[in-house]
């Protein structure tokens, strides 16, 4: 039973903590262009030159 009265607050605290990276990145726009890098990788850079 004392395995669960420090096992639940760290669960909650790394569900907190990983919440908090997801709005941080989130308001940071690290998911501004989420299609950019899939249609760069089909385009031949060869032919631009």
């Amino acid at each position: 039973m004392t395995g669960l009265a420090i096992l639940i607050p760290v669960a909650i605290g790394l569900g907190l903590a990983g919440l908090a990276a997801f709005f941080w990145a989130l308001s940071d726009d690290q998911f501004d262009d989420p299609d950019g890098a899939a249609a760069r990788i089909l385009t031949d850079e060869d032919d631009e030159a």
